[in-house]
C-alpha cells in the first residue's frame, strides 16, 4: 500500500518536476557549463575548449603585460554598487509603501478596489515606456529638475546619475512593496491599536510595538520582491544612468551583446544568481530562527 502511494505521489509530481528541470535546471546547467569555457574567436563560445575557472578569476583579477595576475576591483565595485542601489531602492519602497498600504486599508471596500486598480495600472504599460517617461521628467529642461533647482540651487542634476536610477527603480518596483503590505493591513485587527491607546501608548509606540511586528511578514515579502529584481536590473540604469551608473545587469548584457564574451557573461550571471540565493537563504534562516520559541 505504501509503495502504491509513493508511486502515485511520484506520478502527481512528475509534471512539476519535468517542468522545473526543463525550464530552470537544464538552462542553469548550460549557463554554468558555458561559464567554464573560453571565448570563441568567431562566436560567443569555444565549445571545444578545456573547462576551467578562468572566467571567475577575471571577476577579481586581470592579466598584466608580463603574464602575472593583479587585483582588479572594477567588477567588485560594480557588484557592490548594485547591492547598495538595490538596498536603497528597497528602503525607499518601504518608506513609501508602508504608509500608503496603511492608508489604503482604512478606506471603504470600494476605495480599496480603486486604489488597487490605480497601483496596478502602470503594469499595463511597457516597462521601457515607463522609463522613457522618467527620462523626459528628469531631463535638464524637465519640470522635476526645474523644481529641484529652485529649491537646492542651479547646479542640481537629476538625470544620468545614481539619483535618477534610484528614482526609476523605486517607481518601477514600488507596487511590489505596496501590495504585500496591503494584503497584511487588510486583515489587521484595528482593535489592537485601540487597546494600545487605552493602555497609554502614543502613536509612535503603537506603530513600533503593534503595527510593525504584525506587518513584518509583508515587509519581508515586499523586500524580497523589490531587492532581488533590482540586483539584475539593466534597463533603468542604462536609460536613466546614461552608461555612467553600471550595474551587474548592464555588465552581463554587454558581455552577451557588444563584447560577445558569453563565458564571462555566464560567469557573471552565476555569481549574481549565487548572491540572490544567499539572500534568500539568509532571509529563510532569519525567519525560521525568529519562529523558534
Amino acid at each position: 500500500m505504501t509503495g502504491r502511494a509513493n508511486l502515485r505521489r511520484a506520478a502527481l509530481l512528475a509534471p512539476t518536476t519535468i517542468t522545473i528541470l526543463g525550464l530552470v535546471g537544464i538552462p542553469l546547467a548550460i549557463m554554468v557549463w558555458i561559464s567554464l569555457l573560453d571565448r570563441g574567436s568567431t562566436s560567443g563560445v569555444d565549445w571545444h575548449s578545456v573547462p576551467s575557472g578562468a572566467n571567475y578569476l577575471k571577476l577579481f583579477m586581470e592579466e598584466d603585460f608580463d603574464g602575472s595576475f593583479i587585483f582588479n576591483p572594477g567588477f567588485a565595485i560594480i557588484f557592490l554598487r548594485s547591492v547598495v542601489q538595490a538596498a536603497v531602492t528597497t528602503l525607499i519602497c518601504i518608506l513609501l509603501g508602508l504608509p500608503t498600504a496603511l492608508w489604503m486599508a482604512g478606506l471603504s471596500p470600494r476605495g480599496r478596489n480603486i486604489m488597487v486598480l490605480l497601483i496596478t495600472i502602470p503594469f499595463w504599460t511597457n516597462f521601457l515606456v515607463r522609463n522613457y517617461a522618467w527620462l523626459i521628467i528628469l531631463r535638464e529642461d524637465g519640470w522635476a529638475t526645474a523644481a529641484a533647482r529652485t529649491v537646492f540651487g542651479p547646479h542640481v542634476e537629476l538625470l544620468y546619475n545614481d539619483v535618477a536610477v534610484a528614482i526609476g527603480l523605486s517607481y518601477s518596483f514600488l507596487p511590489f512593496m505596496i501590495l504585500p503590505l496591503y494584503a497584511v493591513f487588510e486583515k489587521f485587527d484595528w482593535r489592537l491599536l485601540e487597546a494600545a491607546y487605552d493602555l497609554g501608548a502614543n502613536r509612535n509606540r503603537a506603530l513600533r510595538r503593534i503595527v510593525v511586528p504584525i506587518v513584518r511578514p509583508g515587509i519581508a515579502a515586499g523586500s524580497m520582491l523589490v531587492f532581488i529584481p533590482c540586483l539584475g536590473a539593466f534597463v533603468t540604469p542604462a536609460l536613466l544612468g546614461g552608461g555612467k551608473t553600471l550595474m551587474m545587469g548592464n555588465v552581463i548584457q554587454l558581455q552577451f551583446g557588444a563584447s560577445r564574451n558569453w563565458p564571462f557573461g555566464a560567469a557573471l550571471g552565476v555569481v549574481l544568481l549565487a548572491a540572490i540565493l544567499t539572500v534568500l537563504m539568509a532571509a529563510a534562516f532569519w525567519r525560521n530562527r525568529r519562529r523558534r520559541p
